[in-house]
């Protein structure tokens, strides 16, 4: 196969190609090289169809505005929700008539247009220090309690997987409650919010807090990394709500790019993304749970258990997203 690819720490890099533009695909991707590669390769190895590859950490929708109905961008693949949100508001976007997606993906995890598709999910947990709390039966609203008064890490409060968990509790609880419910999840942080999910599950395991917010896929990752697999062994995972609503899910996603110049193609990778086959491997890899329901976890998330979701379609979190922004500024959280 020839997939050409460029990492992009800093923004995006023109991708060299040795592909005629004409024949090849163009994926623009915030999803890591590690991650997409091995699917792309399945997909060519089993369609005949090249693809280009560009990955990036920052900067996908501010390209394709640039480049407007010239962007070589035939399908763009997300991290999470907020990316795709973006892309949405931007008007970056086409829905896609395929009754073999829409047949794959359950409605809660698409748009109501078709003009995206969750791929994989991931839960937003709430991790227990094995030593000093042991497993814990927890909601997301007990964060606020006084029983966890110093005793919370989380990063930082606009990151787009905290605020999607705050969308969801708006949708749920209202926005005067989600209000007092974030000063009361503020009141009781151990420390500033700062660093990423693994930096959480770190400092409970240091001894600096009890209770770390983080998303299922970090802790997985982490068991299998030599570096970091004693901070995953520190702590429980523990899924939230389960005597009530479920556990908030995000997701990663694709979408069809508005100016595709081969929308045929493009939609025959996406309805690959789909297949049995690559969501196998995307949930694999990445330690993700697959969104089509008769794909299974890989043995490693398998093992940690079933869990209740949120029914909550992932397109309502958009409804309350600036919502959810909003009110993380209102009560000064990273401050």
């Amino acid at each position: 196969m020839k997939l050409l690819k460029s990492v992009a720490l800093l923004g995006l890099a023109c991708v060299a190609s040795s592909v005629s533009a004409a024949d090849a695909l163009t994926v623009y991707s915030y999803r890591q090289a590690f991650l997409i590669e091995p699917i792309l390769e399945k997909f060519t190895e089993q369609s005949g169809v090249d693809v280009k590859v560009v990955f990036a950490k920052d900067g996908i929708a501010e390209r394709m505005v640039r480049e407007g109905r010239l962007s070589p961008a035939d399908v763009v693949l997300t991290s999470d929700f907020s990316r795709l949100m973006e892309l949405v508001e931007k008007d970056l976007v086409s829905p896609v008539d395929s009754a073999v997606i829409n047949s794959n993906i359950p409605p809660q995890y698409r748009s109501q247009q078709n003009n995206w598709y969750a791929l994989t999910m991931r839960v937003r947990n709430l991790y227990s220090s094995k030593e000093r709390s042991g497993k814990i039966d927890i909601d997301y609203e007990d964060l606020a309690s006084a029983e966890y008064k110093g005793k919370i890490c989380t990063r930082s409060g606009k990151h787009p997987y905290n605020v999607a968990l705050v969308a969801s509790m708006i949708a749920h609880d209202g926005e005067a409650k989600t209000k007092t419910w974030l000063e009361g999840v503020k009141a009781n942080l151990a420390r500033k919010p700062q660093g990423n999910d693994r930096d959480q599950v770190l400092a409970v395991k240091e001894g600096m807090c009890d209770i770390a917010i983080g998303n299922s896929y970090y802790y997985g990752n982490m068991l299998m990394d030599k570096n970091q697999k004693s901070w995953a062994e520190a702590v429980e995972i523990n899924f939230p709500n389960q005597q009530n609503r479920g556990a908030h899910v995000n997701v990663s996603g694709m979408a069809l790019a508005k100016h595709s110049p081969h929308k045929d193609n493009a939609i025959k990778l996406m309805e690959f993304l789909t297949s049995n086959v690559a969501q196998k491997m995307y949930a694999e890899v990445n330690m993700e749970y697959p969104v089509k329901a008769d794909v299974a976890p890989s043995e490693l998330v398998a093992s940690w258990g079933d869990f209740k979701a949120d029914s909550l379609p992932i397109y309502k979190l958009a409804e309350y997203h600036q919502d959810a922004v909003k009110l993380l500024d209102e009560v000064k959280f990273d401050l």
